[in-house]
């Protein structure tokens, strides 16, 4: 029984993270059914709406899905990525974990750099810019759909087949450009029309959307892009030294 709270309203947070350890102690395997709302009540002592907030609050983080008419089930083990380092790209840190990586190529085009290009990557507007949309799968799963803007005058005839792989070496091979530094931004992003469809996903599904610009040790902007995460499958880790 979870022992009750002043704070009614923190009552359903225990619940979550009594929930979480045991996900995280592996007795509640991935796919499978969770114990139904009358027996978490029975379990911890808590009356059913509790028990209703804490498995929305799961659901919403990706911890759980739910099938209706079925009950609710374990996710998938999620992807462990670190944002502090690019040097292992992603296919080695998905590697690592276990797991098959694949990168696939949806498009690579030419567009000319609308007002909003030429801002990002001050650049004259109308200047040539490589249009690079991709999406990175997990186990044949998608987990992360990308679109990348680099300017055409540094990145010429883009391999495409080589964009399969880590960019940011490809450019270092194809054009001796090496990425000194990239600044990013993480926000959390309800899943739109565009992204449901890409990483098979329902609109309105938490992701994550990672907006990075990458720099030359000149300063300037090699790269502007943003990536969306599906929110049931991404995990980061951010490590700190001081």
């Amino acid at each position: 029984m979870i022992e009750e709270v002043k704070d009614g309203s923190a009552l359903h947070l225990k619940v979550r993270d009594a929930i979480i350890q045991l996900i995280n102690d592996g007795e509640y395997k991935p796919n499978s059914q969770l114990p139904t709302e009358a027996e978490f009540c029975e379990k911890y002592g808590v009356s059913r709406t509790t028990v209703r907030t804490a498995l929305q609050q799961l659901t919403l983080e990706g911890y759980v899905y739910r099938k209706r008419g079925s009950g609710t089930f374990v996710s998938a083990n999620k992807v462990k990525q670190i944002l502090t380092t690019t040097v292992d790209h992603f296919s080695s840190q998905i590697s690592m974990q276990g797991k098959k990586p694949l990168i696939k190529v949806l498009q690579l085009e030419v567009i000319p750099a609308d007002e909003y290009l030429s801002e990002q990557l001050k650049i004259q507007e109308g200047e040539p810019v490589n249009a690079l949309e991709r999406i990175r799968y997990v186990n044949e799963e998608p987990i992360q759909f990308e679109i990348a803007y680099l300017p055409w005058y540094k990145t010429p005839s883009l391999n495409k087949h080589g964009c399969e792989k880590s960019l940011y070496k490809l450019l270092e091979t194809q054009f001796n450009l090496k990425i000194n530094k990239t600044i990013e931004t993480l926000e959390l992003f309800m899943a739109d029309q565009e992204a449901a469809e890409k990483l098979n996903i329902s609109v309105g599904d938490p992701c994550f959307a990672l907006d990075t610009f990458a720099y030359l040790l000149d300063g300037s902007i090699i790269e502007y892009s943003k990536t969306i995460y599906r929110g049931d499958m991404a995990h980061f880790v951010i490590e700190r030294n001081y």
